[in-house]
């Protein structure tokens, strides 16, 4: 794995040296432009229409719009400046139970392994979070960018999760139209009840599968090889308006596939 990150996990005077990797990596298929009529990748060049020239790095300087067409600039030195002084450590504030914080708050995971003599002190925090049960809340300045985090363990591993600040996530009363309380007829309910046990499993992430990448990546198969490309459209399930026929209809489907061994039902508590 490569490193992103160098420095150490802070929580009250204690300090352990760690490195910290990407934790996932997200998948699919990249495309680059070409121009059709010679089939040459496209370049893009960072112009200035004022000027009309191509503007090299060290005649780029960051501005922020305060108003229409209006900036204030910002000096690399300014930035830097202002930077928080625990830019290589992550800050562990305060420990918490990993059920309070609901999954909106979560942005991306980082793996943590143990830095230059870290390997007491990093199996000390795992052990003791790991039977405490609680993850540190922590502060962290990752690429110019202080951010807000968790640290926990995954799989005898200290992993930290970056998290959103309240003022970053959206309030959900800001959705238009989300219906109240509703009076909803007993027998729709139980309906409903009924489709989400005959789809309730264990989870087991490998049985999920991005099919539509799956496809693409055939289909280029195809054509590096020459091979014509023939797609048939996939004939879609009749869809049914009413929303009682639905239920039926869904409560019939989900019940064929447990009788012929597909999701097994979860025993009732």
């Amino acid at each position: 794995m490569h490193t992103v990150w160098k420095g150490s996990i802070s929580f009250g005077l204690v300090h352990i040296p760690v490195k910290m990797y990407t934790a996932t990596k997200e998948k699919g298929v990249s495309f680059r432009n070409l121009h059709r009529k010679c089939k040459t990748p496209i370049k893009y060049t960072r112009t200035c229409p004022h000027c009309e020239i191509e503007v090299p790095w060290e005649e780029i300087v960051k501005g922020y719009e305060y108003a229409d067409n209006q900036f204030v600039l910002m000096e690399k030195e300014e930035l830097d400046a202002v930077m928080p002084e625990n830019r290589k450590s992550i800050e562990i504030l305060d420990f918490v139970q990993l059920e309070e914080i609901d999954p909106v708050y979560f942005d991306r995971t980082y793996y943590l392994g143990p830095g230059d003599h870290g390997d007491r002190p990093y199996a000390l925090l795992r052990e003791a979070m790991r039977e405490s049960g609680r993850i540190g809340v922590a502060q962290v300045t990752i690429r110019s960018k202080q951010t807000l985090g968790v640290v926990r363990v995954y799989q005898g591993c200290l992993v930290m999760e970056t998290i959103y600040y309240p003022d970053e996530v959206r309030q959900a009363e800001a959705v238009p139209d989300v219906p109240g309380q509703t009076e909803l007829p007993e027998k729709e309910l139980a309906m409903a009840r009924q489709l989400i046990e005959n789809l309730t499993t264990t989870f087991n992430p490998e049985q999920y599968q991005d099919t539509y990448r799956q496809a693409v990546e055939e289909m280029i198969a195809k054509k590096v090889k020459g091979e014509e490309v023939v797609t048939v459209p996939e004939k879609q399930p009749e869809r049914v308006v009413d929303l009682m026929e639905a239920l039926k209809a869904s409560l019939e489907q989900t019940g064929e596939k447990k009788g012929k061994g597909g999701r097994k039902k979860k025993a009732a508590k």
